[in-house]
């Protein structure tokens, strides 16, 4: 049985959705990644194996994986657009406001293991050369998709080493930052195409902030699909004839987002709740079976936490509409990277995810108008 890994930074040649002509509006950070936000790494473990498996494991680090000193918490909140699905630790992050521990998004069934598996991870970094302190910890944050029509979910084949090495490797990743069949997002599908995860960024124009996103998109069917406002996946249909579609939408979107702009939990939420405006415009619906969850943290206020009070800054309620916006265009932009930046692939009892066909895409855009190649 051979197994194939992936580890660190995306091959920046490789084709974005920007790079297709696809038009997007706003500005984008200089990787266009979640990590233009300073500090956020993010490292992957992907598990190929046989013809079953295809799975793993997404890894990012709000503040950096430096523990030689003590990482502050991030102001943080979330909302559950759908609720079927799983994210662990939210409501101790709803009770306190603070996000104190890396975040973990992975496959359904592996939810357990990836939350024991950051723990002990932590417990053997945590020794005279480490600032950890393991209540931070102790209720990590984990999230989860479904890829069970692609991977054999029931096998059981994450195994904590894989955690780890999802962990360690956002240690070495940079800037650049993998996108579709790659860790958590390996087998996912999103609107019939072969899809997984994907990024993107804004520059908040004036108020000199940015606003990242990181997805694992796993949702849609094929003739809800639109990208730049275009009937994508109508279109595909009428020329891709033979291609499978399903007729019942399956599947769910985590999406986090991350910003450096000074934001309290409660403007946080507010920043959570747009992300569904952004997968709105991309034609979808938040189905019965979706598990569409997000979380946000602000990377400003480094707040002292053996303090016992603390002073911070933060924005004014009515100079938050461009981040607003901001988050829409990432969330827009990073699902569609996902999906441009996949590969089809064969999994579990000969199951055939089809990636998106670069060239019908651009035809399509080309007869709305909508090319800016």
């Amino acid at each position: 049985m051979k197994t194939y890994h992936c580890y660190y930074a995306i091959d920046p040649r490789k084709s974005r959705a920007r790079d297709l002509g696809i038009p997007f509006d706003g500005t984008p950070g200089k990787y266009n990644a979640i990590t233009d936000v300073e500090g956020v790494e993010v490292g992957f473990k992907t598990l190929i194996q046989g013809d079953s498996v295809r799975t793993g494991v997404t890894a990012l680090f709000p503040r950096g994986t430096d523990y030689t000193i003590r990482q502050p918490p991030c102001f943080a909140n979330w909302f559950s657009l759908n609720g079927n699905g799983e994210m662990t630790g939210i409501h101790w992050l709803t009770e306190s406001g603070f996000l104190t521990s890396p975040i973990l998004i992975t496959s359904t069934n592996y939810v357990g293991i990836c939350r024991d598996s950051i723990i002990k991870w932590f417990l053997m970094k945590n020794d005279s050369t480490t600032m950890i302190n393991m209540d931070d910890v102790g209720l990590p944050v984990v999230a989860e998709t479904w890829d069970g029509d692609i991977h054999d979910t029931y096998g059981f084949n994450l195994e904590e080493q894989h955690v780890f090495e999802a962990l360690d490797n956002a240690i070495e990743a940079g800037p650049f930052v993998q996108e579709g069949n790659v860790g958590g997002g390996t087998g996912m599908i999103c609107f019939d195409f072969k899809a997984g995860t994907g990024t993107s960024s804004r520059i908040i124009e004036g108020l000199n902030y940015t606003v990242g996103v990181l997805v694992q998109a796993n949702f849609g069917l094929k003739k809800q699909l639109i990208i730049a406002g275009v009937p994508v996946g109508k279109e595909i249909m009428k020329i891709e004839t033979n291609s499978s579609v399903r007729n019942k939408d399956a599947g769910s979107i985590i999406v986090i987002l991350a910003t450096n702009a000074p934001l309290l939990p409660h403007q946080l939420k507010r920043l959570a709740t747009r992300v569904s405006l952004g997968i709105g415009k991309l034609g979808g619906i938040a189905s019965d079976s979706s598990g569409d969850i997000f979380l946000a943290f602000s990377t400003a206020n480094a707040l002292d936490a053996t303090s016992t009070t603390a002073t911070i800054n933060f924005l004014s309620n009515s100079e938050m509409s461009p981040l607003f916006q901001a988050t829409i265009q990432c969330v827009e932009e990073a699902v569609v990277n996902s999906m441009i930046a996949a590969e089809t692939m064969t999994g579990y009892r000969g199951y055939r995810a089809e990636a998106i066909s670069h060239q019908n895409l651009i035809e399509i855009l080309k007869k709305y108008n909508r090319f800016e190649g």
